[in-house]
């Protein structure tokens, strides 16, 4: 029997602003996760006052009044300012790639001087046609920056050599000739006040929801409660890898709570050395300028994917993108399936990104 208009399959941003959305429309829900909580990777949680970020940093921001003013309704923002460092052979260094950071590389202290350096070298070692991430990264940026802040850093978030992932991933790479370590140029940003858990219970008040169910184990009982099905998932295990697996890079997060106020004196440092096998080092007091006697970091491994362990970034090279193609297809053949989110479309999603993703969908769905 039909319980539900809707299954949601996936309580993160995507799957709880569908769920909100088509509940002020009248439509009955059910919000179900595989995980032990709601709210998917923005999820966290509170230990000792500090509000970790459970699935690596997330800080909000956008230039879209829209987006921001819809956050806004289930909580109040902070001040935050992203302004990572990046510790790279013993010395640190602000990101991003601004005055401050040309400074402490070459001792230049005017816009010309550093522009001149990184000119000549991309003149000196750029590619007209790069084929690879490295020539790429030496073609927009030069040797020195490349060197010391990009190269063994992506390789181990990637997992593979500079020369072995295509140019693409790098499509830009910003370079202020200004003294500003405002890493978003966006106009709006921040962190929620009491964590990003106060947007999830925000979307969520009201809608039924389910932790630690799995639907793919459990189907054909699950369909058979509602219409339509909203699903945020891999798309390929929702098909039984049909088309083959689809490639992701996964992390593996080590939280430590240490008895001293202030481990790192900043919310994100990158560790960019080979011989370190984290990425970064995250202290969440920070984010939400917290005054407590100790404090909580995580170290953050890259690591590689398999379908045991939770899916972060799609690899989308030419090989994934065609497969996931096959998957689309088959995906809009569906009469009441609505696949959407990062993992459904194989798609890395900033969270204003995944939010206006989802506002779309309901509106698409609720138009006549």
């Amino acid at each position: 029997m039909q319980k539900y208009d809707y299954l949601v399959v996936g309580a993160g941003l995507f799957g709880a602003v569908f769920a909100h959305e088509a509940t002020k429309k009248g439509k009955t829900c059910l919000v179900i996760d595989r995980r032990a909580h709601l709210g998917g990777n923005v999820y966290c949680e509170n230990v000792d006052g500090i509000n970790v970020h459970k699935y690596g940093a997330h800080i909000f921001h956008t230039n879209d009044k829209a987006i921001w003013e819809y956050v806004n309704q289930f909580t109040t923002f902070n001040n935050y300012i992203n302004s990572p460092l990046s510790l790279s052979k013993g010395k640190l260094y602000n990101l991003p790639f601004n005055m401050n950071t040309f400074h402490q590389l070459w001792g230049v202290q005017t816009p010309k001087a550093a522009k001149d350096i990184i000119e000549g070298q991309i003149e000196k070692y750029g590619f007209k046609n790069p084929k690879n991430l490295e020539e790429q990264a030496l073609s927009l940026i030069g040797k020195d920056i490349y060197e010391t802040l990009i190269k063994e850093y992506t390789e181990k978030q990637w997992g593979k050599k500079a020369t072995e992932l295509p140019a693409f991933i790098i499509k830009r790479l910003p370079v202020r000739y200004t003294f500003d370590n405002n890493y978003f140029n966006d106009t709006y940003q921040g962190i929620p006040n009491g964590g990003y858990n106060t947007i999830t219970k925000g979307l969520l008040d009201g809608i039924e929801t389910k932790t630690g169910v799995d639907f793919l184990k459990n189907k054909r009982e699950l369909e058979a409660l509602v219409k339509t099905v909203v699903y945020t998932g891999n798309i390929d295990e929702y098909y039984n890898y049909k088309f083959g697996k689809l490639e992701y890079r996964s992390l593996r997060f080590e939280h430590e709570v240490l008895e001293i106020d202030n481990y790192q004196g900043n919310a994100v440092v990158n560790y960019n050395d080979a011989n370190v096998p984290y990425t970064r080092i995250l202290e969440h007091k920070h984010f939400e300028f917290g005054k407590q006697k100790h404090t909580v970091v995580t170290k953050e491994y890259p690591e590689t994917w398999t379908p045991e362990k939770e899916a972060y970034y799609p690899v989308n090279n030419t090989e994934n993108q065609q497969k996931y193609q096959q998957y689309k297809q088959l995906s809009l053949t569906e009469n009441n399936v609505i696949f959407g989110g990062r993992l459904a479309e194989y798609k890395y999603y900033d969270m204003h990104q995944v939010i206006a993703s989802a506002l779309a969908k309901t509106k698409k769905e609720f138009t006549p």
